[in-house]
């Protein structure tokens, strides 16, 4: 450490906003360049390398050959696939001296698709598994938590290639599983969750989500069967149809001041109360309209209506319709659809039939036969009894309604759905022929047909999965590095006034050294008390940590330190050698 390229830090960096983006900059790991860009440094490198041998190690194991693409690509073949329009503002766009346009590859399925074609045209060929690891441009319009979410990061991307679906489902399994062993190599804890594919295109799809408050990412769990699923992807349990016959026929209501679902339900149990129960919000069908931004540049406004207890979740509702973005809609928009009363909006003015021509979707629990109290499109009215089905239609259903802890599991009876939050770090697709299709990519089968390739994809963040174990590992004192991606084995640290404990610590170093043991040496002397040596040690986050000082000269041994449970144990300085081995290979 008198020679490393290292300087620790006392404060926290200001904008770190997550514990793993303060300690890695205070630890010495990683520099900031500009916003969501790093410079790693030695440390810092030392885990990413070893995220990437574990990578690199089981993606061979199932038979994945390595290439690596440029990062620099040329509009082309993003153009035939229409993702240079899809991207939008999401990619980094630039041109060469002579005005050819190029951007900074924020993902690869083209340049994989074409070099497959350019060099493979049989069925003999197939199955194929290729992978890189390389970085990724994207311009994230509000970069944060480090490395989180970057706009330079790296990735692990892999795809397979087959000549039938089934082939398909044998290459994404294969994958699967090999991803399965790299989280549990890289040490910490992970949940596995249904997902949807978005811009990707593609049928099944999951996610590997690393567990953590900090994560950007809100996935659902059973609380009886092994259901899960990304928020996103959430199924809402869809209610049977009701009969129409014998249902009370709709009427409007007098309910002025009540643009809102509180102030309706509160005019409800007043003016217009049930003879059962009282009204509540869940009886309320509340028609919201959105603008949707598509990646061209036109506009459409939707109108989506969904039980008045809910909320529409933005985010929820992009998952389903990327890579079109989505805005609540203005009021000056609004006022483009003069058929529209604000606050009172209903179904009679909505869908592509109406006099709005607006498409309206809604909520699955709006099924046939379900009774609402909603808009009458009239200043201060509302229509009560209205059932979808008799009294209105819709254009088709949406989810995009909030999940709640405590909402019915879609997959068993008995369970109910409960939050929690994690960060993405690997995603596994069968992405089906999209790519396939768009850049004409086929092969000769068995009979002498030419068929299109059937495609999977599967991605790995690479820098953010040091920032995920980091989280998932750190302590109130420092980093906490599991073994197998730790930057050193053992954290060497030679303390005092006496040159004995040097010299013990020198042979305690080279001789781990010839064992194949990476040591981190802290043989600083001068200035560097002990107390900064151990806090260094602690913030820094080896998982083993050994100190030469007094003990030494009084009892012939030297301390070794867990890390992570802070256990510590004298071993006599002439064994210590062996013992450290034994503890690092175990």
């Amino acid at each position: 450490m008198s020679s490393l390229f290292l300087r620790t830090l006392r404060e926290d960096p200001a904008d770190a906003e997550v514990a793993s983006h303060r300690l890695l900059v205070r630890a010495g790991y990683i520099r900031r360049a500009a916003p969501g860009i790093y410079s790693w440094l030695p440390l810092g490198l030392k885990v990413l390398r070893r995220i990437e041998d574990i990578i690199r190690e089981e993606m061979s194991a199932i038979g994945a050959q390595e290439l690596s693409f440029p990062a620099l690509l040329p509009r082309e073949p993003y153009e035939a696939t229409g993702r240079w329009t899809e991207y939008g503002d999401g990619i980094f766009r630039l041109k060469d001296r002579k005005d050819a346009d190029y951007l900074l590859g924020p993902t690869h399925e083209e340049m994989f698709t074409l070099v497959v074609k350019d060099l493979y045209s049989s069925y003999k060929d197939l199955p194929l598994s290729i992978y890189q690891i390389q970085t990724k441009y994207r311009d994230e319009a509000r970069p944060r938590a480090g490395l989180l979410r970057g706009r330079e990061f790296t990735m692990k991307d892999s795809y397979s290639f087959d000549v039938d679906d089934a082939g398909l489902e044998a290459s994404y399994q294969a994958h699967r599983d090999a991803y399965v062993r790299i989280f549990d190599r890289l040490g910490f804890d992970y949940v596995i969750v249904k997902a949807t594919s978005g811009a990707m295109g593609g049928s099944a799809s999951e996610e590997f989500l690393a567990k953590a408050e900090v994560g950007e990412d809100t996935y659902v769990r059973c609380t009886v069967c092994d259901y899960a699923a990304n928020v996103e992807a959430v199924e809402t349990r869809r209610p049977n149809a009701i009969a129409l016959d014998g249902l009370a026929a709709a009427h409007v209501e007098d309910t002025p001041g009540t643009p809102t679902i509180d102030s309706l339900v509160d005019v409800l149990n007043t003016a217009h109360p049930r003879a059962d129960r009282a009204w509540t919000a869940a009886d309320t069908l509340k028609n919201v309209l959105v603008t949707l931004r598509h990646p061209d540049g036109t506009t459409e406004p939707l109108a989506i209506g969904l039980p008045g207890d809910r909320e529409v979740d933005l985010k929820r509702l992009e998952g389903q319709l990327e890579p079109i973005a989505v805005e609540p809609m203005t009021d000056v928009e609004l006022k483009e659809h003069p058929s529209l009363v604000k606050g009172y909006i209903g179904p009679a003015v909505l869908g592509s039939e109406s006099a709005s021509g607006i498409r309206y979707l809604v909520d699955p629990r709006v099924v046939e036969g379900t009774a609402w109290v909603t808009g009458a499109n009239l200043d201060g009215k509302h229509v009560l009894d209205l059932v979808a089905g008799r009294d209105f239609t819709v254009d088709g259903t949406i989810e995009a309604a909030e999940v709640r802890d405590g909402d019915a599991c879609p997959r068993c009876d008995d369970g109910t759905l409960e939050t929690a939050r994690g960060i993405e770090m690997g995603h596994v697709f069968q992405l089906g022929r999209k790519y396939a299709e768009a850049l004409d990519l086929k092969v000769l089968d068995e009979n002498g047909k030419l068929v299109t390739v059937t495609m999977g994809s599967y991605g790995i963040g690479v820098t953010r999965a040091v920032a995920a174990i980091a989280e998932g590992t750190l302590d109130d004192i420092g980093l906490c590095w599991p073994r197998n991606v730790a930057p050193a084995d053992v954290h060497l640290i030679a303390t005092g006034k006496d040159d004995a404990a040097f010299a013990a610590a020198d042979r305690i170093a080279t001789e781990l050294a010839e064992q194949g043991i990476e040591v981190l040496y802290d043989d600083r002397t001068g200035k560097v008390s002990p107390g900064v040596k151990f806090k260094d040690a602690e913030l820094i986050g080896v998982p083993t940590i050994v100190t030469v000082g007094r003990s030494l000269a009084e009892s012939g041994t030297v301390e070794v330190k867990d890390r992570r449970s802070g256990e510590r144990e004298e071993v006599a300085a002439d064994a210590i050698v062996d013992h450290l081995v034994r503890l690092v290979r175990a």
